[in-house]
C-alpha cells in the first residue's frame, strides 16, 4: 500500500505536469528529499522514480517552460566552477572507487542547484519552492518530533522513515536543517499566498516548529543545540521586544528540563568538555590531521581522502563503583574517521581551491540576502512587503546551516543546495524587478522636458501668463 500511495501521488504530479512543466521541478525536490524509493517495500524501490523526475523537470523547462527572466548568475558560476574542481580532484583521488560512490550524487545535486534558478522567476514560483522544501522536510519532521514526545528518542535510536544514517536522515543533517527551516515556516503565517495566512496556518506552522525544535532532543544531536542558540541569537535582530525575547529564552529551557532524559544532559555536557569524548576528541584529532594534509596536499585528495588518516590520542575513562568514581586515562587509536565538519571536508577533498570557491558560494550568499533585506526592508505594497522578510529568512538559514556545517561533513548537502538555489531565484527575481522599477523612472524622466515644452508651448498660444516660470 505504501508503494501503491506514493506511486500514485508521483504519477499524478507528472500528469499535472504536463499542463504545468514547473511542477516536474518541484517533484524532484519532493523525491530527492524525502527519498520515497527507500520508504517503500516493492516495486517502488526497482523503480527509478528520482531519475523520472531529474530528466522530466530538465526537459519540461528546455521544451516548455517559458523563459523569460532566467539568467546565469555569480553565484551559479561558483557551483559550476566547484563542479568542474570536484571532476579534476576525482581524476586523482586517493580512494578512486569510494571518491566515484560520492561523486555519484553530489554532481546531481550541483546540477540541480545550478539550474533551479533557471525555473523560479516569479514570486508564485519562488514561493512554491519554499513550500515544498518545508513541507517536505515537514514530513520527516513530525514524524520524529511525535516519536520524541512520546518517549521515542535517543542518541543512535530514533527511528526514521529511513534506515540509513545518510543524507538528511542523518541525525545532525536533519536537526541543522529543521532549525535552518523555522524562520522560513514562519514567513508562511504572514506572506504566503498559495496557502493564505489563516489561524490554521499559524497554528500548523507553530505545531512544525515545535517539532523542529523537538530533533535535537529526540537525537540527542549536539550540533541541533548549538544551532537553536545561534537561532536565538540571530533572531534578536529582527525581534522588536528584545529584552523580552531574551528573558523568555532561560524561561523556555526551564520548562523544558524536566522533559529531558538523562543521557541528553549527559551528551549535551560534551559540548563544553569535549576532551572527556571519544567522539568529540576524535574530530578535533582529524581537524588537525587535516590541516597538516593540505599543507602537503593543497589541491586535495578527492572525494573520501580522510580514509588516509590515522592517529593516537588520550582519553580520560570514568568508572562508577558505589559512591566512588575512578578516572582513568587509556590511548586511542583511530584510522579513517571522517572530517566532521564541512570546512575541512572541502579542504581535505578539493584543497584550498575548492574551499575557497565553497567559502564564496556561501558568504556572497549572506550577503545577497542581507542586501535583499536592506533594500527592501519597510515596503509596505503587497507585491513588495514580502520580499524582505524572505531574505532574512533565507539569510538566517544559511547562517544555521554554516554553523551545523563546522561540525558535521554536509559540505555538498542538496536540501542546502537547493535553498542556495531559492537565493539565487529570489536575488534574480528583485534584480530584475530594480531594473524595471530604474527603466520605468528613466522613461519618466526622459518624457517630462517634452511634456513641460508642450505646457510651455499650448501656454503661450492661448495665455501668456501660463508660459511664466
Amino acid at each position: 500500500m505504501i508503494d501503491f500511495i506514493f506511486l500514485a501521488f508521483i504519477g499524478f504530479v507528472l500528469a499535472l505536469g504536463l499542463k504545468r512543466p514547473y511542477l516536474w521541478v518541484l517533484l524532484y525536490v519532493y523525491i530527492d528529499i524525502l527519498a520515497p524509493q527507500l520508504i517503500g517495500y516493492g516495486v517502488i524501490q526497482s523503480v527509478p522514480v528520482s531519475l523520472i523526475a531529474f530528466g522530466a523537470a530538465f526537459v519540461g523547462w528546455v521544451l516548455f517552460d517559458r523563459k523569460e527572466g532566467a539568467r546565469f548568475s555569480l553565484r551559479q558560476g561558483l557551483i559550476l566552477a566547484l563542479l568542474v574542481w570536484c571532476f579534476i580532484t576525482l581524476q586523482f583521488a586517493d580512494y578512486p572507487v569510494e571518491a566515484q560512490t560520492k561523486w555519484d550524487w553530489v554532481w546531481k545535486a550541483m546540477v540541480f542547484a545550478i539550474f533551479l534558478p533557471f525555473t523560479i522567476t516569479t514570486r508564485q514560483r519562488i514561493e512554491a519552492l519554499a513550500l515544498t522544501l518545508v513541507l517536505t522536510v515537514g514530513m520527516i519532521v513530525i514524524s520524529t518530533g511525535m516519536k520524541t514526545v512520546l518517549g521515542g528518542g535517543g542518541y543512535g535510536s530514533l527511528k526514521f522513515f529511513v534506515k540509513d544514517n545518510s543524507g538528511i536522515y542523518e541525525s545532525s543533517t536533519l536537526a541543522t536543517v529543521a532549525i535552518g527551516l523555522i524562520p522560513v515556516i514562519m514567513w508562511f503565517t504572514r506572506f504566503g499566498t498559495i496557502i493564505k495566512p489563516h489561524w490554521t496556518v499559524t497554528g500548523f506552522a507553530a505545531a512544525l516548529c515545535f517539532a523542529c525544535l523537538m530533533i535535537p532532543i529526540g537525537t540527542e544531536a549536539r550540533t541541533g543545540l548549538v544551532c537553536i542558540a545561534a537561532l536565538g541569537v540571530f533572531l534578536l535582530r529582527y525581534t522588536e521586544k528584545r529584552l523580552m525575547f531574551i528573558a523568555a529564552a532561560p524561561v523556555l529551557g526551564l520548562i523544558a528540563l524536566p522533559f529531558l532524559p538523562q543521557s541528553y544532559y549527559d551528551r549535551m555536557a560534551t559540548i563544553v568538555q569535549p576532551g572527556g569524548d571519544e567522539s568529540a576528541s576524535t574530530r578535533m584529532q582529524v581537524w588537525a590531521w587535516t590541516i597538516d594534509y593540505a599543507a602537503d596536499n593543497p589541491l586535495g585528495g578527492g572525494f573520501d581522502s580522510y580514509r588516509s588518516n590515522s592517529f593516537t590520542y588520550t582519553i580520560p575513562v570514568r568508572e562508577q563503583s558505589g559512591n566512588t568514581t575512578t578516572t582513568q586515562y587509556r590511548e586511542v587509536t583511530d584510522e579513517g574517521r571522517a572530517f566532521h565538519s564541512s570546512f575541512f571536508e572541502l579542504l581535505g577533498e578539493q584543497g584550498y581551491p575548492g574551499l575557497i570557491l565553497w567559502l564564496l558560494l556561501h558568504g556572497l550568499g549572506v550577503l545577497q540576502m542581507e542586501k535583499t533585506y536592506r533594500r527592501w526592508k519597510g515596503k509596505t505594497d503587497e507585491s513588495e512587503a514580502w520580499i524582505s522578510p524572505l531574505a532574512a529568512a533565507l539569510q538566517i538559514a544559511s547562517l544555521i546551516y554554516l554553523v551545523g556545517a563546522t561540525f558535521q561533513g554536509i559540505g555538498y548537502q542538496p536540501v542546502m543546495l537547493m535553498i542556495v538555489g531559492l537565493q539565487i531565484g529570489l536575488y534574480s527575481y528583485i534584480t530584475r524587478l530594480d531594473s524595471a522599477k530604474r527603466a520605468l523612472v528613466t522613461d519618466q524622466v526622459s518624457r517630462r522636458p517634452n511634456r513641460d515644452a508642450n505646457r510651455r508651448s499650448n501656454g503661450r498660444k492661448s495665455d501668456p501668463e501660463l508660459a511664466l516660470p
